[in-house]
């Protein structure tokens, strides 16, 4: 029995899915990371259940975050794009 090969099994899920989870406000286009590095996931770790704005400049990056905060955007539709974003994913972020 071969042993499983990680890498060959991250470049099938980002051959899938590409690097970047993209979504659009206003027109503009804005990027979610596909695959969370570790670190990252110990700082969501760290952050408040209901923290979406930690939790958006974390995934996002600070300037894509301040790009995305000049929208006029609401607590809906941060939960929509999340929701959308762990159905394609399959990461589930944001939930309490």
């Amino acid at each position: 029995m071969s042993a499983f090969n990680v890498n060959a099994a991250r470049a099938q899920r980002l051959e899938a899915l590409g690097l970047t989870w993209d979504f659009e406000v206003d027109g503009e286009t804005f990027s979610l990371p596909t695959e969370i590095p570790r670190r990252s996931a110990h700082a969501l770790a760290e952050l408040k259940d209901n923290d979406l704005d930690g939790l958006l400049a974390l995934l996002m990056g600070e300037e894509s975050y301040q790009r995305l905060c000049a929208h006029e955007v609401s607590v809906q539709d941060i939960a929509a794009i999340l929701e959308a974003y762990g159905q394609d994913t399959g990461l589930g972020v944001g939930e309490g």
